[in-house]
């Protein structure tokens, strides 16, 4: 693999992931308040939705901006992370997100594909 391949994250599974995010909150914040005998559960939805849709809307511009690199002998991301290929030891997908664990025992996420099958394969493929 002589060029570079970029994993960046995708808005429609940013918003899907968030919004799946926020209808456990609000099942969460229901079921809180539910347990601890509040009359007023219902509250609890709207409550866990704003704190996840305000979260999303702090976020977006710095995770919609995280990009991947991979060249023929690392993987770069942001912070930066450097992860060289022969040093990862499993590709996994959980939902939108690729998690790359190391031989070290490190693990980075690479969030918000659009197609997370894709993109751990195409990483998968490169490794020596």
């Amino acid at each position: 693999m002589a060029d570079t391949v970029t994993f960046t994250p995708d808005k429609g599974a940013y918003i899907r992931t968030n919004t799946w995010l926020a209808a456990g909150a609000m099942a969460g914040a229901m079921a809180v308040l539910w347990l601890i005998g509040n009359p007023y559960a219902w509250t609890g939805a709207p409550a866990g939705l704003a704190a996840v849709v305000v979260r999303a809307w702090y976020l977006a511009s710095e995770e919609l901006e995280a990009k991947w690199e991979m060249t023929a002998t690392t993987l770069t991301g942001p912070g930066p992370r450097i992860v060289p290929l022969n040093q990862i030891e499993a590709v996994n997908t959980m939902g939108s997100f690729v998690q790359i664990v190391t031989k070290a025992g490190d693990k980075h996420l690479i969030k918000y594909q659009a197609d997370p099958a894709a993109t751990k394969t195409a990483i998968e493929r490169a490794l020596p």
